[in-house]
């Protein structure tokens, strides 16, 4: 099964589903009005992101219902209302809000969750729904018991893991199968490597990773005086990637990352997310795009794949720089 513009796809660990390499994450298009927002964001230009998406052949979208404290869902399911074809729709629970839009962490509330997120999305399954993140650790069973059941009585269609240790992941698989693990997974944070991705492979557990491209500090269009003029409301602007000395070593990686993408005439952000498909234990990789201009600049991740020896010349950089 194959796109001539996306290539190939992958089956997504024990599920039906053969994933493009690339999907359309719509963490960013939530808004700028909660607590891990990106910034103010135009509804209009996340619609027209997530058709330029589908309308190239990217067939999985991932969102979560604390994106936004509900909007990213809701603009999803208006995307796909006037959309020319159907993707794979991926979201995620165990983050909910109170009336303060104060975010609280339970896998208590997962069936309550699931009906909200159905009907935000204006669909009659979740292809994919997975536990954001195990929190707190003490209701990892009971929540994904819950899962589970849901899977059963057809309200989601497979259930995934994000964010979970190997120890969580044996415990979860103790009550049911783990389709997916969602982690962080790009050259700045490589902490899944050791433990992480071996036990999926071993175990047939499909990872999708998010942030290859660290939020937007491998894309090539990040500089010192952007980070500067941030707005408060993007979080962006108080993670330590984005602090000095951090901040002008990461600078420096993008610079070698859009070196590499000249040759082939593409951003350094598709440079960034190849690196991550080049691990054999990743099905494919979440990208964002708040505009269809940025998930045209993004598309070809889906096929660009780095030569070996690309691949041992950024291995050569961070070994020097990003070693510890």
């Amino acid at each position: 099964m194959s796109n001539p513009i996306l290539g190939s796809t992958k089956q997504l660990g024990n599920s039906d589903m053969q994933l493009t390499s690339i999907g359309f994450g719509a963490w960013a298009i939530g808004g700028g009005d909660w607590q891990y927002a990106w910034g103010p964001q135009d509804d209009q230009d996340s619609i027209d992101a997530i058709h330029a998406a589908i309308d190239a052949g990217i067939n999985w979208i991932d969102t979560a219902a604390v994106y936004g404290l509900g909007h990213s869902e809701e603009i999803v399911g208006r995307a796909l209302r006037t959309s020319s074809s159907k993707p794979y729709v991926f979201t995620k629970s165990a983050m909910t809000w109170d009336e303060d839009r104060k975010i609280v962490q339970t896998l208590k509330k997962i069936r309550q969750e699931v009906e909200g997120s159905l009907q935000r999305l204006a669909i009659d399954a979740i292809d994919l729904y997975q536990v954001h993140w195990p929190v707190p650790d003490e209701e990892l069973e009971e929540g994904w018991a819950t899962m589970a059941d849901l899977q059963r009585e057809g309200k989601v269609r497979w259930i995934g893991a994000s964010n979970f240790n190997v120890s969580q992941m044996e415990r979860a698989l103790k009550i049911a199968p783990i389709t997916s693990l969602q982690p962080p997974y790009s050259m700045i944070n490589r902490s899944i490597e050791p433990e992480i991705l071996p036990f999926c492979q071993k175990h047939g557990i499909g990872v999708i990773n998010y942030a290859p491209m660290h939020s937007g500090m491998l894309t090539g269009s990040m500089t010192k005086e952007r980070v500067a003029k941030m707005p408060d409301n993007d979080f962006r602007k108080k993670a330590k990637q984005y602090q000095e000395p951090l901040l002008s070593r990461n600078l420096e990686l993008a610079e070698l990352l859009k070196e590499i993408g000249k040759r082939h005439g593409v951003i350094a952000g598709v440079v960034a997310t190849a690196w991550t498909l080049h691990h054999p234990a990743i099905t494919a990789a979440i990208v964002g795009g708040r505009s269809a201009k940025q998930v045209e600049e993004v598309l070809p991740a889906a096929t660009f794949r780095l030569t070996e020896a690309e691949f041992d010349e950024i291995g050569a950089f961070l070994k020097e720089h990003l070693s510890a």
